[in-house]
């Protein structure tokens, strides 16, 4: 059991080398514990990104439309503290407060992404942190 136990706390601790964690103040700050974006290998993964203006700290007027574009526009400044683009995004995941939201959400989401489109899943959400309308997270990798 002892052996089970030192074998696991090495995994995790070799794990943890592999991690780089990513941050940058031209996105909103994570409001927990977790970080902006995690790179292991050749992949960054981002954690959900609301509609927080970082220079406000607080959400952008407008709708759906606007909360789209800013939440994408904070994915778009984490990637780049990466070295990243959007053209490096493989897969993202939309959460929709209102699965109604889908077709202005879709609209603005093809303004940040060109051919061939990453893989995407969107979901409705009950809620979003703090009332948000939408949140999305990607996957990009680094080529």
């Amino acid at each position: 059991m002892e052996n089970q136990r030192k074998i696991t706390i090495f995994a995790a601790v070799k794990q943890n080398k592999r991690m780089k964690a990513i941050s940058t103040k031209k996105a909103p700050a994570a409001i927990g514990p977790y970080s902006q974006a995690i790179q292991v290998g050749n992949l960054v993964y981002t954690s959900g990104q609301i509609p927080i203006d970082p220079a406000t700290g607080t959400f952008v007027e407008g709708g759906i439309k606007e909360q789209t574009r800013q939440s994408l526009s904070n994915v778009r400044a984490i990637l780049g503290e990466a070295g990243l683009s959007m053209a490096n995004v493989v897969k993202t995941t939309v959460f929709l407060a209102d699965m109604a939201d889908f077709a202005e959400m879709n609209a603005v989401y093809a303004e940040f992404f060109a051919e061939p489109y990453p893989a995407r899943s969107a979901v409705a959400a009950k809620s979003l942190p703090k009332g948000a309308l939408v949140e999305i997270e990607v996957v990009a990798t680094i080529e």
